[in-house]
């Protein structure tokens, strides 16, 4: 097989905790698993001035490309950690699709169809870099203790934290902590010593999962087949990555044998009828998985948190596995570091399930009935199926009911106790989505909205034409109550600019047209940049009240 990338091996280190003693070393918080939900979890602790140790039993970042397909909430978190310029200079941008069934093309879509977006509605990139680089910000914050091949063996939960045992190459060793994020995968050590398993359901199919090296002049689009003459009866799919590889699945039905299928004798014939008998390439990787979608019934377990894989698992198609631990990891990680440095209350932590779970429950929704769709299980769902999809090449209404994978998209967090809903209903972002991205321009500068939210909460008044004067009353009172809040001032293109400037301008009216915004509008946005309450006007009572509810305070 080609080697299209090297996996970097870093070094064991014997920490100095392994000297410690009788009595087991502590920190404040332990994360368990340097894979992606892991280390994101670790580097946005750091930005936050907290320090982390970082246990992992490998000594390398993921092998295999496993989930390539960012979407574009993801690339926002990841760019607040970072990654940005790097996920732009090397991922494979895409925002169309292209859905097949037997031999024709019935339709295509756009999933970003309007402007003014920074990022695309995906980027296709290998896990392996994504890990790389994250372990390379860990480092650069110098508050990420990262050590490899320290396996945990027991978990021990307590009230006040919990305490672990390691097994290292040359020794046991103890920690203590006051926080516990698993982050260990679908495989959890920690969940498994905890005795807690997964409820769901496990579906009787498997896919072929490969990773093919070759130059190909197909655009830069997923592309799905259901019943395609390369491979009857069954379901295909095609992505390009970077490096010249281009991930391919290829469904195989329940009876296979997942060891006998990953033999180059067995696979290659399977991509020769796909790709033709012409075509030159080259196996980079190969896996075959079987569909899940699965959670545990409580993500927080006292001071044990579980993000990622080892939370939940969701059948890939939609890619929603990864996507929803980095969401995962981006709602806790606030919350976690508001608590230790005593700017919230403990119990804002029991809202990492009342969001998450919902949010979970809504991916395996989505990932269960593509899976349905994609495998059906008796007569009458095959029916249903190909008449859906014969409809689907000439009648739109029919493409909204083809399932090939409902991609992923953020959580709205309808329903949380930490929201502050508007008295009345108003156009525009809802209370509890994620901040919608939007084009600023100050003089000769140009950014992005979600450039300027980095770091805690901030307040965004929308300075239109015609404001209320008390709006400016209302800015100076808010500013004397919350002097720990900045506000970002945005102006209408129309209304006329202070003495001394520093409003950012939506010079393309997006801003207003994405929030709802009218004169005086004000809206509260927490460190995950979701939105977490909205006024018509500012009132600066009102938002200190948001505020404190955010943080769970009295």
């Amino acid at each position: 097989m080609p080697k299209t990338y090297q996996n970097p091996r870093y070094p064991y280190r014997r920490s100095a905790d392994q000297d410690s003693g009788a009595d087991a070393a502590h920190h404040p918080v332990v994360i368990v698993g340097a894979g992606l939900v892991g280390l994101a979890a670790a580097v946005d602790l750091a930005q936050q001035g907290i320090a982390t140790v970082v246990l992992d039993d490998d000594d390398t970042v993921s092998f295999g490309s496993r989930a390539i397909c960012f979407a574009k909430r993801s690339l926002e978190i990841l760019d607040r950690l970072g990654l940005g310029s790097q996920l732009q200079a090397k991922g494979v941008t895409w925002n169309k699709g292209k859905v097949f069934w037997r031999g024709s093309m019935i339709y295509d879509f756009d999933l970003l169809p309007e402007g003014g977006h920074r990022w695309p509605a995906f980027i296709n990139l290998q896990q392996y870099y994504a890990e790389e680089w994250l372990v390379e910000r860990a480092r650069e914050t110098g508050l990420v203790d990262l050590r490899w091949k320290n396996r945990v063996v027991a978990v021990d939960p307590g009230e006040s934290g919990a305490a672990l045992e390691i097994d290292t190459p040359d020794g046991a060793y103890k920690l203590t902590c006051d926080y516990l994020l698993a982050a260990d995968g679908a495989r959890s050590t920690v969940r498994r010593t905890l005795d807690l398993d997964f409820s769901g359901q496990v579906f009787r199919d498997r896919f072929l999962i490969c990773d093919v090296v070759m130059k190909a002049d197909f655009p830069s689009e997923r592309w799905f087949w259901f019943d395609p003459p390369f491979h009857p009866g069954q379901s295909a799919l095609l992505h390009r990555q970077p490096d010249n590889v281009w991930r391919i699945d290829l469904q195989l039905g329940w009876d296979a044998d997942p060891e006998e299928e990953k033999r180059p004798e067995r696979v290659m014939p399977r991509l020769k009828a796909m790709l033709g008998e012409d075509v030159d390439f080259e196996i980079d990787w190969v896996s075959v998985y079987t569909f899940q979608c699965r959670r545990l019934e409580r993500f927080r377990h006292g001071r044990i948190f579980f993000i990622g894989d080892s939370a939940h698992q969701v059948s890939p198609f939609g890619a929603r596995g990864g996507n929803g631990g980095l969401q995962d990891s981006d709602n806790l990680c606030w919350k976690l570091a508001a608590v230790l440095k005593g700017e919230a209350a403990e119990r804002l932590l029991d809202s990492y399930d009342a969001e998450r779970i919902p949010a979970a429950d809504e991916n395996i929704l989505n990932s269960t009935r593509s899976t349905d769709f994609i495998t059906p299980k008796n007569a009458i769902s095959q029916a249903f199926r190909d008449a859906t999809l014969e409809l689907a090449a000439d009648y739109p209404f029919a493409r909204q009911l083809v399932n090939s994978g409902r991609l992923s998209r953020p959580a709205t967090l309808a329903g949380s106790a930490l929201l502050t809903m508007p008295e009345a209903a108003q156009p525009g972002l809802p209370v509890g989505a994620p901040c919608a991205d939007a084009p600023l321009t100050r003089g000769n500068e140009r950014t992005w909205l979600l450039q300027l939210l980095s770091g805690g909460f901030f307040g965004l008044h929308y300075r239109g034409a015609g404001a209320a004067p008390e709006n400016e009353d209302h800015v100076a009172r808010l500013a004397e109550a919350e002097p720990k809040l900045p506000v970002l001032t945005i102006r209408s293109p129309d209304a006329a600019a202070g003495d001394r400037e520093t409003a950012w301008v939506d010079s393309e009216g997006l801003f207003a047209e994405r929030y709802g915004a009218g004169p005086g509008s004000f809206y509260l946005v927490r460190p995950d940049q979701h939105l977490a309450g909205r006024w018509p006007a500012l009132q600066a009572e009102a938002v200190s009240a948001a505020m404190a509810k955010s943080l769970a305070l009295p």
